[in-house]
């Protein structure tokens, strides 16, 4: 029989789902059988420029319900005024995006993991809580084992730093085959192997990033998130296929705002959501060049629409 150390244990117990906590939730949520999570607005997703003041104020004004944070912005500007603004319309945080590049050099990584304890100071100073990645699918450069331990390693050290700030952090896989193909050597690009990583990082404060648009290019199912807990999920993206593709011919960057098409199983998707009490952000993600190309008021109601029919499916 295998032996495994005490830190395998227990990212076994947090990760594979047999945790009685992760029960627990799931069980809560099931009984209670309503949505808690929420609609966010992240204006470069959309094609949409936007600083933190323009991105809270088109928040509220197209009707979602959080805000993505830019630590930059925060630290730089001052907190107070953009914690006001967030108040005064009754808006809270989504997910901010992780202020350090770990999938290159390790020069730059290591600039990067010591401008971050004044970034998660100002994300925490302003009530943020989330913060998401993605993970680079193929390498040219490193096998499977090289980057899955390179990786493990940086998003420690990474995720060490935000624990000290009271954030998680997200993992967003890739599903997309032309992406995980397209270098010499594949990486982790199925839920699956998210979770062997955040294993291996093993930290509580790491979770991952789901994507509907991921999730269906990799081929997994609604079971494959009631595997999960509302602990492990850290933020959501929701987006639909272009139609007249084969799934494995599908371009990362050409996707649909959701229920644009019917290709993704988006209802199946979300009342997954609902089944584990997942309660934070779900953004829109489309990569439209259409969406890119109109006026960003325009953008930004559609995405808000968009988000909001299909919640309708699971309220």
């Amino acid at each position: 029989m295998a032996e495994f150390s005490e830190r395998q244990v227990g990212s076994r117990r947090r990760f594979l789902g047999i945790g009685l906590a992760a029960a627990g939730s799931s069980a809560v949520a099931a009984a209670a059988g309503r949505r808690r999570f929420f609609t966010a607005f992240v204006p470069g997703s959309l094609g949409v420029k936007a600083d933190q003041a323009r991105a809270i104020e088109m928040a509220a004004r197209h009707g979602f319900d959080a805000v993505q944070p830019f630590a930059d912005a925060l630290a730089g500007e001052g907190i107070e005024r953009h914690k006001e603004a967030l108040a005064r319309h009754s808006l809270r945080w989504a997910a901010a995006n992780l202020p350090v590049e770990y999938r290159r050099g390790s020069a730059e990584f290591e600039e990067g993991l010591a401008a971050l304890p004044r970034l998660a100071r100002a994300l925490e100073g302003a009530g943020a809580t989330r913060v998401g990645t993605w993970i680079r699918p193929s390498s040219d450069a490193q096998t499977y084992l090289q980057n899955f331990r390179q990786t493990a390693d940086r998003l420690r050290r990474v995720a060490e730093v935000l624990a000290v700030h009271g954030l998680r952090i997200g993992l967003e896989y890739v599903g997309t085959k032309r992406n995980w193909t397209a270098g010499r050597h594949a990486f982790v690009h199925t839920l699956a192997e998210a979770r062997e990583l955040i294993g291996e990082i093993d930290s509580p404060n790491v979770g991952v990033v789901l994507d509907s648009w991921h999730w269906w290019t990799a081929g997994e199912t609604a079971d494959d998130i009631k595997a999960l807990s509302n602990r492990d999920v850290v933020s959501c993206d929701l987006n639909d296929a272009p139609r007249g593709l084969a799934r494995d011919e599908q371009y990362d960057n050409r996707r649909e705002l959701p229920l644009a098409t019917g290709v993704i199983g988006i209802r199946d998707f979300l009342a997954a959501l609902v089944e584990i009490g997942y309660d934070g952000p779900v953004r829109a993600e489309p990569f439209s060049r259409t969406l890119s190309e109109m006026d960003d008021e325009r953008a930004s109601g559609l995405a808000s629409r968009a988000l909001r029919d299909a919640f309708a499916l699971v309220d």
